[in-house]
């Protein structure tokens, strides 16, 4: 099936996918106000949505109460749902956005890299960098750089559609990431050393 979606709210983008029969039964359903079916939907849904704003929040009780608050508006907005993507991706942004509002009351961007190397000085990995370290890293990142470098090195964003959701220049997507890379870097090195 070709079709049409938005991947921003200001972008069309052109992909090929297949809608999921036993997801658009699912809509279907709650859409009917079925319980069962919205539980479903959110069972399907919630440990992925909750890894997403776990990393983005760093705190367990804010990411359980902004996945609460995430899924009662997709259950509310779920007739706006165009199927122009799949069912899947128009939650994530939802969820996305979430996590982005409750950040907003914090500053979101530190200048943090008076001690960090150039690009140029290489550190050295052991195999000691697990998946742990890495997660522990990402979430010592301040929001902003932890936001950008989420968005578009873990969920495949471009620039353009992460700074379009975080409300920020496609040059501050990019400069954000620069410098949350480096600051991973460092925080890599402290957490092993």
């Amino acid at each position: 099936m070709r079709t049409t979606f938005f991947t921003t709210a200001h972008t069309l983008d052109t992909v090929s996918y297949i809608q999921d029969p036993y997801e658009l039964e699912l809509l279907e359903q709650c859409l009917k106000d079925d319980r069962k079916a919205q539980r479903a939907l959110y069972d399907k849904y919630k440990d992925a949505m909750y890894t997403r704003l776990y990393r983005m929040l760093g705190d367990e009780e804010q990411a359980a109460d902004a996945l609460q608050e995430a899924f009662v508006d997709i259950f509310r907005k779920l007739s706006s749902y165009e199927k122009r993507s799949s069912l899947g991706a128009w939650i994530k942004i939802i969820v996305i956005r979430k996590g982005l509002a409750r950040q907003k009351k914090k500053p979101l961007f530190f200048d943090t890299l008076d001690n960090v190397p150039d690009d140029d000085q290489k550190i050295e990995w052991d195999e000691n960098l697990t998946g742990e370290y890495l997660e522990k890293g990402i979430r010592q990142l301040p929001d902003g750089y932890r936001n950008v470098f989420l968005l578009t090195e873990v969920e495949g964003y471009t620039h353009r559609e992460a700074a379009e959701l975080m409300n920020i220049s496609e040059g501050t997507s990019k400069s954000q990431l620069f410098k949350a890379k480096k600051l991973l870097r460092v925080k890599l090195k402290e957490l092993m050393s």
